[in-house]
């Protein structure tokens, strides 16, 4: 008993110092929003899915970025203007592509963006982006439409067993989510929604005739939309 008695003593005292510490950990207040430079809380906005689906040069002075949804006709309708401005300002222009599927109104939205998100584990996103946009009108109205992106993924050549394996898969759910998240945290609720360089481009301008080009124009001038 002599020799275990300041074994018990010692666990006795880190046992008091531990739940001291508890105490005092749980008596400090939370650590402070960082500040920015007007001395107001800097919000922090939610990064989105990682790393985001890009096309363009890194260094590229513009960068917009989309939230989308495959089964939105706007976004149909806005899909060939990327493209064209994509083409004519080549390396000033860098485009993201976020996931906004809007279940339930657009039935098919969800398994269209699991679909890309499958594909985009192949290394195809933007191939399976494209096909979805460019035959919109083809499977919107199907019933079922899995089995026409089934056929996408098989005519870009992708691994059949891992795509039905992905396009259900944690992985594809958990990117579809943090775009999700990024979207509400940016308070976006509808699709098309563009952001040029971190600000809202007013949907107005998209129906425009080179409204796009107008914007990005002035931001390659660097002045905001």
């Amino acid at each position: 008993m002599k020799r275990i008695l300041p074994l018990i003593i010692i666990a006795l005292a880190l046992l008091v110092a531990l739940t001291a510490g508890w105490a005092l950990m749980r008596s400090q207040p939370p650590p402070a929003a960082p500040i920015s430079s007007s001395g107001t809380s800097a919000p922090v906005i939610a990064p989105g899915a990682d790393p985001p689906h890009v096309r363009g040069e890194a260094g590229a002075p513009v960068t917009l970025e989309e939230f989308g949804d495959f089964q939105c006709p706007p976004c149909g309708a806005l899909y060939p203007e990327l493209k064209k401005v994509e083409h004519e300002y080549g390396s000033r222009l860098r485009v993201i592509f976020r996931q906004l599927p809007l279940v339930p109104m657009h039935a098919h939205a969800g398994w269209a963006a699991r679909s890309a998100e499958a594909a985009g584990l192949q290394g195809r996103f933007w191939e399976m982006h494209d096909k979805l946009y460019e035959n919109q009108k083809a499977w919107t109205d199907l019933p079922d439409a899995r089995p026409v992106f089934n056929g996408y993924a098989r005519a870009l050549g992708l691994d059949m067993e891992r795509f039905a394996r992905d396009v259900e898969s944690d992985a594809v759910d958990r990117r579809i989510f943090l775009d999700g998240k990024r979207a509400h945290a940016l308070g976006i609720v509808s699709t098309p929604t563009l952001l040029l360089n971190g600000r809202e481009v007013p949907f107005e301008i998209f129906k425009l005739p080179r409204g796009l080009n107008e914007v990005i124009d002035k931001a390659l001038r660097g002045n905001a939309p």
